[in-house]
């Protein structure tokens, strides 16, 4: 594979196009005595960050990368480089992972919080409506319970508020209701079932947008805990970076956008005392990090790739004062 220029990763035939390659990767600023740093990339997926991040470090550098998805895992034991790692397991855990191989600072992070190309595309896993298969919606088949397990058992004003809150959908209600009537029929166990349920229970819904869309994102969301993991893995990456590293950090949808805005503003700011106090200007509080940039995908990349659309890449850096 060329480095320079990675091209889109395959995995079983289904093909990947990582979003905003060369910006969050660039971001991390791999130049002169930092590209013998130790890394931290999130989100393995199939690896288009990591490859790129490792044709940029220097012999002695490393690079622990995260993921779920046996998929994923299995692309990334490919790679056979020393430098390189992979651990099975979300971000969330990355203190403690790397704490387990000696590492207490790292010299940059990347999170790409978005749903693979070939997890959507892979009917069987249960992610998609557009093709049929089994509710099953885990990143981690190894671990938790499925979509169809949970929609059997959950409480309807549960199931209201996930779809409320983690899919921001207005028709909530009826559509919670919708889904544990139908279950007292028959199980709820194929993505087209469910799509179909939801379809019949929201009457209206935006030109071009699917209408099962926003209840299918709040169930993943909710089965992989999702933004619980941001926030612990938010919260954990602070405490690794080393004063000048640098955190890359990719959402695709507004909740986790707004998550990780939120969180990179309140170490960038800091509440100034009253200045009628009399405190010198050396004890005055400090920022922690400082705020780089935010970029979205080019027209280009969008037009290559329509999943590209609603990306969003902010890019935060460890101040000097903040240890």
């Amino acid at each position: 594979m060329n480095m320079e220029n990675p091209v889109p990763e395959l995995q079983h035939g289904l093909q990947h196009r990582t979003v905003l390659l060369d910006e969050a990767v660039d971001a991390l600023a791999l130049e002169g005595a930092r590209a013998s740093g130790t890394y931290v990339d999130g989100t393995f997926g199939r690896g288009g960050h990591s490859r790129l991040i490792l044709s940029k470090l220097a012999p002695e550098g490393r690079l622990i990368a995260f993921d779920k998805d046996l998929q994923a895992i299995a692309t990334a034991e490919q790679i056979g480089d020393p430098r390189f790692a992979i651990v099975h397991d979300s971000f969330a855990t990355m203190r403690e992972a790397l704490a387990a191989r000696g590492i207490a600072q790292v010299d940059g992070i990347l999170l790409d919080l978005g749903i693979s190309s070939p997890q959507v595309d892979d009917a069987s896993r249960g992610f998609s409506f557009r093709n049929d298969g089994p509710l099953d919606m885990r990143m981690d088949t190894t671990r938790g319970i499925s979509a169809a397990e949970w929609l059997a058992v959950v409480d309807e004003r549960q199931l209201e508020k996930v779809i409320r809150d983690y899919g921001e959908e207005r028709f909530a209600f009826q559509i919670a209701k919708a889904i544990t009537a139908r279950r007292t029929i028959e199980p709820i166990s194929s993505t087209r079932q469910l799509a179909a349920i939801v379809a019949n229970a929201v009457k209206t819904r935006e030109k071009g947008k699917d209408p099962a869309t926003r209840t299918f994102q709040a169930i993943r969301i909710f089965i992989n805990q999702e933004l619980e993991d941001l926030e612990a893995g938010l919260n954990a990456a602070f405490e690794l970076l080393a004063p000048g590293a640098r955190m890359s950090v990719i959402s695709f949808h507004s909740l986790e956008d707004r998550m990780v805005k939120q969180f990179l503003a309140s170490k960038a700011k800091v509440e100034q005392p009253d200045r009628r106090l009399p405190i010198r200007a050396a004890d005055l509080p400090q920022p922690l990090m400082k705020l780089i940039s935010k970029t979205k995908p080019s027209g280009p990349e969008v037009e290559a790739n329509p999943r590209a659309r609603s990306a969003v890449l902010r890019v935060a850096e460890r101040l000097e004062t903040a240890r």
